[in-house]
């Protein structure tokens, strides 16, 4: 056994380990690993107080460790500086020597003295670098964040779960525990907390946002706040460098240098790691990078806050300051002239730039001179974090030897960019060769139906075009009837548009909702969960069917979907000469008086294929119909049914409308595909997510739990825990293979109430543009439909053919669709 690990259970058998983080205590402090070891043990045995306990005694030891070598290396700095020999000086010549080596020797046992005292021995608390890098990733959070949820602490499991996401910003897991977190009732926004956030950084980011918000005033307190935070964290970021020499893997076993060659490089390591301390300050959790300039920063903006305060005199100290870091910067300089007139150029001349600034570039700028020499004599490394340095610091000779390496990094990157050029004509023009190959083969169409009650109506030679089908019966009458409830009662709850005026015509009302915010109202009980499956399957169904019938290689993809009402408003039908949706292609932007249809943006370009599955026939007029380019030409027209699909090619050879309704209300399930799985709809993966999450069994342990709403996900496989639990400790893991928390996330729907307001409140506030639109309140509901006496199996005939024949009613040409929804057929 170790020693170190010897007289840690020694110190617990007899009692004088404290526990606790107290340094004024008589006990010694329990190593943090220590107490991370006993946490992960305790999560495998499903100990959830245990796993709190320790975990958070770690936590905290880890932070006592660390403040107290801050503490006693500040205060011994402090005392050494101050003190002088104390002892004869035996002759002369030694006697600058001696009395350097006096204050470095006095340090050291003042050091030594304190850390022992407070912390015991100095290897204690040494721990391997694979626990010093769990605690980097803020892996104990990951730990607490699932024994915190077990035993019904959601606030803190929450708190948890953010401050590891918050490092760890690519954990898909974490990222929907948290989205599962938000869906419940007692979760809270103030929930999500930082518990590892930097003071300085926490202010800084404070400061933008009041900044960006126009509220200077604010900005500049906490702007001010961040710098006072800043140099503290700088103090003691610098005084952590005071450690031992850090050795590259092995190398100490042949290290061989002597007194003055060993103290050089161990200096120059504790200077290039006061260098890096600006690098460390300025970056945050979860950022790729640290932000650039970020101390000069906080003076650009504070200097800008104080002139919009009308505080001139903290204005032109802020701009002086920014300006000892950039002085040739011509936008400052033009600030602090202007600032200087309006305050007068006696008062401007007497303010200075802050002092603490001065001797923070002065003490930097010493300290690159001191590493650029170790570079230059002895090839100790050294890169400059910081962009303001000047340029006389570096040496001439390794200053041209980097103006060399960035001019021939400049040619490099210029030559492969030009490469990267050849190689994108060469793939454009093979994309061109492969779309005139594409047009020369005719489409594939007529494959089966998959099932046995749809019928194939019409086909694309029968609706005198290509890529077209009409089928019926793919739906039920029942199913048609619960999806058209579904579309008033939830465009009511204020998706769509609500009753407002269409976007195509003024005399129609036009309201809808899409699969994802079907199902959110389904999750809160404001409509019929099992309509929004409906409505999820059913459209999924079609999907299937127009990928079997048009024998497609690739699968479709769905791009867009919306279920859609559009009424007839009675009192504006009178002498009505336009269409409900005037004809437009679903890809290309038509151009009827030229015939043409330009596939480029606003249209929708990746839009394949298209369908409109028809829910109902009780009401007059809004026939689909499809035209030549010319937008008036009809060539077939489809009336509205009951199950009734009709499915078209997305290109210019399919132009399209939709009829004026004169009366009562027509609804259809409006659908887009598109063969690019780039292009995939977004809300229908969260929708499929959050359907799999209700359908899943409860899990047994939590079904008992009225108060809970659902279950994080775990964060590995039970595989990588096991591994873990025999070496090294790793992220949590809270499931077997196949088994995910997703079965924690199945509860009773009326226990998984979703807080709106809650989750309302974490959004920012939206400002309206000039120009732009404000949200209405809803109007009136559309009158009554009076229903059809017709024989739905033949009184309304399928399709009207005509050949060529002009349309009824004139038709206006229209721009690309609006996948907001407002391009339902």
């Amino acid at each position: 056994m170790e020693p170190r690990y010897a007289l840690i259970w020694l110190c617990l058998a007899v009692g004088f380990c404290r526990p606790d983080s107290n340094p004024s205590s008589d006990l010694v402090l329990v190593p943090y690993d220590f107490l991370f070891d006993a946490a992960v043990e305790a999560y495998y045995k499903g100990d959830w107080l245990a796993v709190i306990l320790n975990m958070e005694k770690a936590i905290r030891n880890k932070a006592t460790v660390r403040n107290v070598k801050v503490q006693c290396r500040l205060r011994c700095d402090n005392q050494s500086a101050l003190g002088g020999l104390q002892f004869p000086i035996p002759g002369a010549g030694s006697v600058e020597d001696l009395s350097f080596f006096q204050k470095i020797l006095k340090r050291a046992d003042c050091v030594n003295s304190c850390e022992t005292e407070k912390l015991g021995s100095p290897t204690l608390h040494q721990v391997s670098e694979e626990v010093a890098l769990e605690f980097g990733k803020r892996t104990p959070y990951n730990y607490l964040q699932v024994a915190y949820f077990k035993i019904n602490k959601l606030d803190k499991a929450v708190a948890a779960a953010h401050t590891f996401f918050q490092a760890n910003p690519d954990h898909m897991e974490m990222k929907q525990n948290l989205e599962y977190y938000r869906m419940m009732a007692r979760v809270e926004e103030e929930n999500f907390k930082d518990l590892e956030a930097k003071p300085h950084m926490a202010e800084f980011l404070m400061g933008k946002s009041f900044y960006s918000d126009d509220s200077f005033g604010l900005a500049a307190k906490h702007f001010e706040k961040a710098l006072e935070e800043y140099f503290t964290a700088n103090t003691e970021c610098r005084a952590l460098c005071e450690g031992g020499y850090r050795f590259d893997g092995y190398t100490y076993m042949e290290y061989s240098a002597d007194l003055f060659q060993a103290m050089t490089d161990h200096y120059m390591q504790l200077l290039n790691c006061k260098q890096h301390c600006s690098v460390e300050l300025a970056s945050a959790a979860g950022r790729d990078g640290p932000f650039e300039d970020f101390l000069p920063s906080h003076f650009n903006y504070l200097q800008f806050s104080y002139y919009n305060s009308e505080k001139y005199e903290q204005a032109i100290e802020c701009a002086k300051t920014y300006l000892l870091f950039h002085p040739e910067d011509e936008m400052m300089t033009q600030n602090l002239n202007y600032y200087s007139a309006v305050l007068g150029e006696e008062k401007a001349a007497a303010i200075s730039a802050r002092q603490v600034v001065k001797q923070y570039i002065q003490q930097s700028i010493l300290e690159k001179e001191l590493l650029y020499f170790g570079y230059e004599a002895f090839g100790i490394t050294f890169v400059d974090p910081d962009s303001w340095t000047p340029e006389d610091v570096m040496p001439t000779k390794l200053r041209n030897k980097h103006k060399a390496d960035r001019e021939t990094a400049a040619r490099i990157t210029e030559e492969i960019g030009n490469l990267m050029k050849e190689i994108e004509t060469l793939v454009e023009e093979k994309k061109k060769d492969s779309s005139d190959m594409a047009k020369m083969i005719v489409p594939q169409e007529g494959g089966a139906v998959l099932y046995d009650n749809i019928k194939v109506t019409m086909t694309s030679k029968q609706l005198n075009g290509s890529q077209r089908v009409l089928l019926d019966e793919v739906i039920s009458d029942d199913e048609c009837r619960e999806l058209q409830r579904l579309s008033n009662a939830a465009a009511l709850k204020g998706d769509g548009y609500s009753g407002h005026p269409s976007p195509h015509t003024p005399s129609e009302m036009f309201q809808g909702v899409t699969v994802l915010k079907a199902v959110k109202l389904g999750q809160e009980g404001k409509v019929p969960l099992k309509s929004a499956r409906l409505f999820f399957d059913l459209s999924e169904k079609v999907r299937k069917v127009l990928e079997s019938y048009f024998r497609l290689d690739t699968p479709l993809y769905f791009s867009y979907s919306h279920l859609v009402c559009r009424s007839a408003i009675d009192e504006k039908q009178e002498g009505r000469k336009d269409l409900s949706h005037p004809v437009h292609v679903d890809n290309c932007v038509l151009v009827s008086d030229l015939n043409q249809c330009k596939k480029e943006p606003p249209a929708y370009t990746y839009r394949d294929y298209s369908s409109i599955l028809y829910l109902n026939d009780d009401f007059e007029g809004g026939e689909f119909i499809f035209t030549e380019l010319d937008a008036k030409t009809v060539t077939a027209e489809v009336h509205p049914r009951c199950g009734r699909v009709v499915g078209f090619g997305a290109g210019k050879e399919n132009p399209h409308g939709v009829r004026a309704v004169t009366k009562g209300q027509r609804c259809a399930v409006a659908l887009w595909f598109t063969l690019d799985p780039t292009h995939e709809e977004k809300e229908r993966i969260q929708a499929q997510d959050m359907l799999n999450m209700f359908s899943t069994p409860v899990n047994e342990e939590f079904s008992q739990k009225e108060a809970m709403e659902s279950a994080p996900a775990p964060s590995q496989a039970d595989q990588v825990a096991m591994d873990k639990r025999e070496k090294n400790p790793d992220i949590p893991s809270q499931t077997h293979a196949g088994k995910s928390a997703n079965q924690l996330k199945g509860m009773d729907e009326k226990n998984r109430t979703t807080k709106a307001a809650a989750k309302a409140k974490a959004l920012p506030k939206a400002k309206n543009k000039a120009g732009e639109p404000t949200k209405a309140t809803p109007g009136t509901k559309a009158a009554k439909q009076k229903v059809k006496q017709v024989d739905k199996k033949g009184a309304i005939p399928a399709v009207k053919k005509t050949t060529k024949s002009a349309s009824k009613k004139d038709s206006t040409s229209a721009s690309a669709d609006n996948e907001s929804g407002k391009d339902e057929l």
